[in-house]
């Protein structure tokens, strides 16, 4: 159901506000599991796309050119404070907001769930993440294409079976672990070695390479 997303991206937004809330200040420089970004850039994103609508979004791109990654760092420059305190009262201001970019409304629990572990994994974090936020996130990385953001043609050919929940995705040879190892992986994300298993393990590496 469309209409029970938004609690579910609320209840993420409030359990991160609290995590970074007890996070020393210098902390928030270091390099987040997304490339390029610190954990500060990170949350200065998440408060950019909280703010977006669906006509921002595209007006937006146009004044980026139509280049995604132009349109991203615009928005992390435009949302990031002067300092983490400042870049965490605007995700405070956020929070609660419903506005989306025209996309499916589950890419807003991939955004909560998936950045939200490029925050919290590097700084030593965790987060028990309801599984069916998780669950949810994974399917739609598996059937959207990568020019939208998804991993359709980097799980094509394998088999995704969550270890922690009744779900498995595609045909092939299997890749195992919990749902979020899975969405991490599929979202380009490092896992640990000992986070997923299967023969299908080496298939979506080299994929994910190529």
């Amino acid at each position: 159901m469309k209409d029970d997303i938004w609690p579910m991206v609320h209840a993420e937004r409030a359990a991160l506000i609290d995590d970074l809330a007890r996070v020393a200040p210098e902390r928030w420089e270091e390099p987040s599991l997304c490339p390029g970004w610190t954990v500060h850039d990170v949350v200065a994103h998440m408060v950019d796309v909280a703010r977006t609508t669906r006509l921002g979004f595209v007006v937006g791109l146009a004044a980026a050119g139509f280049d995604f990654h132009r349109q991203n760092q615009r928005g992390v420059a435009r949302e990031r404070g002067a300092s983490p305190a400042e870049t965490l009262e605007r995700l405070r201001e956020v929070a609660s907001r419903t506005s989306t970019p025209p996309a499916p409304l589950d890419t807003r629990l991939v955004e909560e769930v998936v950045h939200g572990e490029d925050i919290r994994r590097p700084l030593g974090l965790t987060r028990s993440y309801p599984l069916e936020a998780v669950a949810r996130s994974l399917r739609l990385q598996a059937r959207t294409s990568a020019s939208f953001g998804g991993a359709k043609e980097l799980v094509a050919g394998v088999r995704l079976t969550a270890t922690d929940a009744d779900l498995s995705i595609g045909e092939g040879p299997e890749v195992s672990g919990t749902a979020l190892s899975l969405l991490l992986a599929v979202s380009g994300r490092p896992v640990a070695p000992d986070e997923l298993a299967g023969p299908g393990v080496a298939a979506l590496a080299t994929s994910g390479s190529g």
